[in-house]
């Protein structure tokens, strides 16, 4: 091949790359929210449509290249948050406000939930002029719906420098995925959001393969049995249920909506006569709730997207969680390992490679 050509070919590559690259920045946008701990911020924009990076990081404070120990200290003035880089033309800036207002507590002043502190107070730092407007605006709106009591004392702030934060922390929710779910469920944070946002509609929800069906459709498809548990929150008998003893490898998968939630490799006999995990095979398919039925509080479990009544949450299970899911095998669906394939589930035929 020609020397010449060779030098020719690479130049064009390397020119078209910086093109496509151009072109991408110029379609992008950034958004910097603090809403506490910012593990918590990261998981809600990921998965949103037109988000190409959420970064955790620091910003607003005094000190050159904090480390987390500086902002963590509350003597660096930075504030825990998260940059997201967007492209305005699949998702818009007011989108991205209202599922933040859905993350955090605006009425605390005085950090997030368990974390205390100036460093976890929330906050929206605009960049430029329209972003302040959207974001006054979104606040103000807030403010006059009357869905807090209190006064909403999220601060709107011009950007400053963001500094990302160590690589630890990055995709916290990936990388340390059960450590990350026993954070949420026990500092009260998903607690707040059910409760407070419940009955609406999730904005960082995508379109979902689990979509749940028409109400009559379901009530053709379930037993009696398995409609009064998934739907009218019931409970079946102990000891007398499909899955309570259940062996096999495979994952548990929502009776309404097919979505996954469990696996056997969490499975475990917790005496109870109910099936029992340690986690949730799938932490985003899985949502918590205040339950104060039965003149107990309890954290009630349900499926995201089927929003069947699986169970409770207790903090009495083994390590490495020290969790038991106790859910209901009315609104479940044990999926072998060897259909898993087959039924559409091979992603995670991994886990029983071993």
């Amino acid at each position: 091949m020609d020397p010449q050509w060779v030098k020719y070919s690479v130049l064009l590559l390397v020119v078209f790359v910086a093109a496509v690259t151009i072109a991408s920045r110029q379609t992008e946008e950034v958004a910097t929210f603090a809403g506490g701990c910012f593990w918590c911020m990261v998981s809600p924009f990921d998965r949103m449509e037109g988000v190409r990076e959420v970064v955790s990081g620091y910003t607003g404070g005094r000190l050159e290249d904090p480390t987390y120990e500086d902002v963590t200290s509350g003597k660096s003035g930075h504030l825990e948050a998260v940059q997201i880089r967007f492209d305005p033309s699949k998702i818009s800036y007011e989108k991205l406000i209202e599922a933040f207002w859905r993350q955090i507590d605006p009425t605390d002043a005085g950090g997030q939930f368990v974390d205390r502190g100036s460093q976890y107070r929330t906050a929206i730092f605009y960049h430029g002029d329209e972003q302040k407007r959207t974001a006054e605006r979104s606040r103000d709106e807030l403010a006059r719906s009357g869905r807090f009591n209190a006064s909403i004392v999220t601060e709107i702030l011009p950007a400053t420098k963001f500094y990302p934060a160590e690589e630890y922390h990055q995709d916290y929710h990936k990388k340390n995925a059960q450590r990350y779910k026993y954070y949420r469920n026990f500092s009260g944070r998903d607690l707040f959001i059910n409760s407070t946002w419940s009955k609406d509609k999730d904005p960082t929800a995508g379109v979902s393969a689990y979509a749940k069906p028409p109400e009559e459709q379901i009530k053709k498809k379930l037993t009696p049995l398995q409609y009064d548990v998934a739907r009218k929150n019931g409970t079946e008998k102990p000891f007398k249920n499909e899955y309570w003893d259940e062996k096999r490898e495979g994952i548990y998968v929502d009776i309404v909506s097919g979505e996954p939630l469990f696996s056997s490799k969490d499975k475990y006999d917790s005496g109870t006569g109910w099936p029992s995990f340690t986690r949730p095979l799938v932490v985003e398919n899985v949502v918590e709730r205040v339950d104060r039925s039965l003149f107990m509080t309890r954290t009630e479990v349900r499926s995201r997207h089927g929003d069947s009544h699986l169970g409770h949450v207790f903090n009495d299970g083994p390590q490495p969680t020290g969790l038991r899911y106790c859910m209901n095998s009315a609104s479940l669906r044990f999926v072998p390992k060897e259909d898993l394939a087959r039924e559409g589930y091979k992603d995670f035929l991994k886990l029983f490679d071993k």
